[in-house]
Formats: structure tokens, sequence, C-alpha cells
């Protein structure tokens, strides 16, 4: 029998419907991405923040294809209206989510709801919409395109939220126009299907509602982020940006300036000079006359205005992951004025390019003084740098005779985590030194000197007029309270454990809870 051709008005109906299931698939992946990316910045962690809001989303899916089985009359308007409430709850989550951040005693569960009832709602669609269609395309068919559209969805939103969502967008504009998009298909849906779906009226009115709502928070979207800001800070937020890499925040008071990534103090301007010439002189001293000089992290400009200091600088080739961060230091004239315009000196050169690649790309290069000011190691993608894969490629690019030092977090908050980075290095062959300082700020903060010689000897004197070290205060500083040691035996840190991350978050997480 040969098969009846589709009427142009129902195969027209399908291929919209079947659209439908591409913006969906896209939007709520795009909220998962949403969340999981704010999470990580909020609270660290990416591994563990992406995994479980993965694990909760596709749970709540799964909740939501089985709630589908109790809907059974007008099943074209109940899809519409749960596409609105996709766009209503995916599309406000990450402005509510900024928002509760900062008043909220326990953040977690709040975004594993939104997650969760987001997941429910998605999960819900994908099986009425089978049913909706299951009357018009054979069942073969019918499957077959509702995936391969639901995939190339996802497909699309897992390309553009990283290359062009995030760095042009940010998180908020991101999830209202995603939850705009979801709004709009919905009152498509309603103009389209007008005489099939019950209270048709009602809909539209709360769609067109939801639609204006969202797009007036569109509009203010800059200002619910500073506001969101200005309950997270206490002091005026001057500077805000998302990076594919990290939430760019820098507040001002009357007598001071500081740098935030992803929540987390950086510098303040009033006792930075404490943190930057601890981490930089003894090593620089360590290394003789250091003439060529690495820093890997530090794009802020602050250690290679230490650096630079030192007539015998040749050279500085400073290595840091995001290009917004070396961008902002090197063009904003009050952030050039703290440090001192080191980053456009002629003697650096900067590279935007992960650390561990740009070791392996450059082997042939030789140093005499590295300084390793990367943010502590919160999760595994920092971890990494902590390991001793790369400690000894680290090895590979240093002249005989070269210092190394790390920025190694609070020995006082986290000493497993302090010494088991000492652990670490020894492990590699170095001959370590480990020493910390105060900065009012911070409170005790750690760093570990990497020698290839097994003797130290504090200099009489500086090559540079500091303003904070000397040698009393280094003598000093190599002193190591009980409450600073490590009373247990720690693992050496490997790319196939990551012990270190383990022990940060167990001792800052318990620190914090106090």
């Amino acid at each position: 029998m040969d098969k009846q051709p589709v009427p142009k008005k129902e195969l027209t109906a399908q291929w919209i419907l079947l659209v439908a299931v591409f913006i969906i698939a896209t939007c709520g992946l795009i909220y998962e991405l949403v969340a999981g990316t704010l999470a990580s910045y909020l609270l660290g962690d990416s591994v563990t923040q992406f995994s479980i809001i993965i694990g909760v989303y596709l749970f709540a899916m799964g909740i939501g294809s089985y709630l589908s089985r109790f809907f059974n009359t007008d099943l074209l308007g109940w899809f519409i209206k749960i596409e609105l409430l996709v766009g209503m709850v995916g599309g406000f989550s990450a402005a509510i989510l900024f928002l509760v951040f900062p008043l909220a005693i326990s953040f977690q569960p709040i975004l594993y709801a939104l997650v969760g009832v987001t997941g429910i709602l998605v999960g819900i669609e994908i099986p009425l919409l089978l049913r909706i269609l299951k009357d018009k395309v054979a069942f073969k068919d019918l499957v077959s395109k509702v995936f391969t559209f639901d995939y190339i969805g996802a497909l699309l939103a897992s390309l553009i939220f990283p290359l062009l969502l995030v760095p042009y967008m940010g998180l908020i504009r991101t999830s209202l126009f995603f939850g705009i998009l979801n709004i709009c298909v919905g009152l498509y849906l309603t103009r389209y299907f007008y005489g099939e779906i019950r209270n048709v009226r009602q809909i539209r009115f709360s769609g067109i509602l939801l639609l204006l709502a969202q797009v007036l928070a569109f509009i203010l979207s800059e200002k619910i982020m500073s506001y969101s800001e200005t309950l997270a800070f206490n002091d005026k937020v001057v500077y805000s940006t998302s990076t594919p890499y990290q939430r760019i925040v820098i507040t001002k008071s009357k007598r001071d300036l500081r740098l935030y990534l992803n929540n987390n103090l950086q510098f303040s301007s009033v006792d930075e000079y404490r943190y930057h010439e601890a981490l930089v002189h003894p090593a620089m001293t360590a290394a003789g006359n250091p003439r060529h000089v690495l820093v890997l992290g530090g794009g802020d400009g602050l250690a290679v205005r230490e650096i630079l200091k030192y007539p015998s600088v040749e050279s500085v080739q400073l290595v840091d992951l995001d290009p917004a961060m070396t961008r902002l230091f090197s063009s904003q004239q009050i952030l050039q004025q703290i440090n001192k315009y080191s980053l456009k000196n002629s003697k650096v050169t900067v590279s935007n390019a992960d650390a561990f690649t740009w070791l392996k790309k450059h082997r042939q290069q030789r140093f005499d003084c590295v300084i390793v000011d990367f943010p502590d190691p919160s999760g595994f993608a920092i971890g990494k740098l902590y390991t001793t894969a790369f400690y000894r490629l680290l090895q590979t690019v240093l002249q005989p005779g070269a210092a190394v030092v790390i920025q190694c977090t609070s020995p006082y908050v986290a000493p497993r985590s302090f010494w088991s980075i000492n652990t670490t290095l020894m492990a590699c062959g170095f001959h370590t030194v480990p020493y910390h300082n105060y900065v009012p700020s911070f409170g005790e903060w750690g760093y570990i000197m990497a020698l290839d010689q097994d003797h130290y000897q504090v200099p009489d004197t500086f090559a540079i007029t500091a303003r904070y070290i000397s040698k009393p205060v280094m003598e000093q500083m190599l002193q190591f309270p009980e409450d600073m040691k490590a009373h247990t035996p720690l693992e050496v840190n490997k790319l196939n454990n990551q012990a270190l991350v383990h022990y940060f978050e167990e001792e800052w997480g318990k620190y914090l809870e106090q």
C-alpha cells in the first residue's frame, strides 16, 4: 500500500514541534552549564560542582519523565505551560543564585533545588512531545527525529557557552536570554495551535508577563550583578567581569583597592607589598644575580614589579592563563600605578597560556629564578600545577643554581596542604626552604623555596630597598610554631591522586565553617 502524503499544515506543525525540541535541549543544557559555572565561581572545586549538578539535573529529568505519565488531557496546553515555567525558572536562576549567595546560611540546597526543578520540567517536556506527535509520525521516525534534534541542541549549547556566552554576555544575561527564548517558543506555539489549547488566552497573558519581566531583568542585569556583589563585598565594586576562566572583581574603599578572583581575595593594595616581597626577594637573592626570570601566574604584575628592582634582570617571562587579567593590569591607570607599569616594561614578555602546556613547549629555555604565584589548589584544574608531574617539568627549564619559590596557602589554616606541597617538592629532588609571614588582609601565609643545593643561608642584606623584608624578618619567617606543622604522614601530590586538593578542601572547609 502506498504511503499517504502528509498534509502540508500537519507537516509544518511537526517541524515546529521538532524545532521546539531543539530549543528545549539547548536551553536546558545552558541552564545546567550556568549553574555549574556559577557554583564553581562561588564555591570552588569545579569538578565536584559540575559532577553534582549534572547528577542532580539528570536525576531530576528522570523524575520529570516519570511524572509525565500523569498528564492525560490537553497535552499541547501542558507542554506550553511547562515551556513557560522552564523559561521562568531557568531564566531567573543565575540572578536568583547570585543574589541569594551573600545572604543564605546554606547556599547549596538552593542551588540544587533550582537545578532539580529545571531538570524535572525539562524531563516532563520530551515525553509529552513524543505523545503529542505519536499519531502524526511513524514511531521509528518519531524517536529518531526527536532525539536527533535533542542532541544537536545539546551540542550547540556546549559549544557556544564557553566560546561566546560567558565571555560576551556573562551568566545572568545568558540565563535570561535563554529564558526569553523558552518563553518566545511557548508564545509562538499558543499562536500556531490557538484552536487546540484550553485556556489559551490565560496562557498567553502569563507568557507575555513573564516575557516582559525577563526582558526588564535582562536590561537591568548589570545592576542586578552589581547589587549582588555589593551584598557579597564590604567595599564598593568598581570593576567586575566574567571570563572563561574566572570571575574578576575589584573593590575600592577610601584607602584600599582589592582584587577578588571567584570571590577569593588575591591582594589588598594596603599590604600586598608584604606578600610580594616575601614571595620574590628570598628566591631572587638565593639565585645570585638572576638574569632571566620566569613568573607563572601573577597576572596582576605585582611580582614582576618586585623582580624589576634587580639591575641584573635582563628578561622576565610572565605566563598567566587569563588574558583578561593581564590586559586589565596593563591598561587601567589605577592598577598600573600599583604594579608600577611592570607589564609595560620592555624587559617583560607576557604569554597567556596554561602553565603546564607552556612549559612543555618551551623546554629549551632556561631561567635563573622562577616565581610560582598560582591560586590555591581549590580544585583539580589548579591542583595539577602542584603535582610531581608539574615540578619535574619545571626542572627542565632551570639553570644550575636556579631558585624556585611557590606560594603555598596558609600553614595555619591548612598545615597538611602546606606540608604536602613540601613533601611533593622533596619527592622531585628539590631541597626545600619553607617559610611564612603575616599579611594582615590574608593572615598567616606560606611559601616554599625549592633549590638544587642543600644549604640556604639568610643573606645579611637584600640587594634592593624593601618596605618589609630584612634579615631579622627572614630569620623569623623560617620558624614554624607547632600549630603550623603537620603531625601525620602526608601523601605526595600526583596527577592520579590529587591528594593536595582533598587536604585543601577539608582544612579550608572546616576553617570557613567556624
